[in-house]
């Protein structure tokens, strides 16, 4: 079954593709990869095949957790020492700037900047929120069919449809991607 949406403005078009195996959903994504193409994939639950089709990493996420823990270890460092030496108080003839008391100050700081890093990083990779409304999508994608969208124009477009259809789908329906 084939349902065509206007292309409205000369936009790019693209086909999305329904499957009801993983191993379809996964020799299309790897096909269409090995011709050119950069497609999406919809899937009712995380799965690492269609990761690795789709070529992911390891999540850049871990390099902002790692920048925000060692910003807040040094705030956590800094902000005392700072403190003690701006309003020095001798006690009991021990260094102004000792490090023992800090550590749990330093940890604390670590811990908040690393979280609040973690969760900025993870809107900026995501590019949360979505402005842009969503491409072509199914509803069945979230009850056990798997899906995959590729945009191309023109000849590109005819390619990418083979490619799509040598996996047997079991529904193709193409639109224009969303301004």
């Amino acid at each position: 079954m084939s349902t065509a949406v206007s292309s409205p403005g000369g936009q790019n078009s693209g086909v999305l593709a329904s499957y009801e195996y993983l191993d379809s959903t996964v020799d299309a994504i790897e096909h269409l990869r090995k011709a050119g193409f950069k497609p999406q994939a919809y899937a009712p639950y995380p799965d690492h095949h269609i990761e690795h089709a789709l070529g992911y990493g390891r999540s850049p996420v871990r390099v902002w957790t790692l920048c925000g823990g060692l910003t807040g270890a040094a705030t956590g460092l800094a902000f005392p020492t700072w403190t003690s030496l701006d309003w020095p108080l001798v006690v009991g003839g021990k260094p102004i700037v000792s490090i023992p008391p800090y550590v749990i100050f330093t940890f604390e700081l670590m811990v908040l900047f690393g979280a609040l890093s973690t969760i900025i990083g993870i809107f900026v990779l995501s590019r949360l929120p979505a402005i842009k409304p969503a491409v072509l999508y199914d509803p069945e994608f979230t009850a056990g069919r798997y899906g995959v969208y590729v945009e191309a124009d023109g000849a590109r477009l005819d390619e990418a449809r083979k490619i799509l259809k040598a996996q047997e789908p079991i529904e193709m329906r193409e639109g224009a991607k969303h301004a």
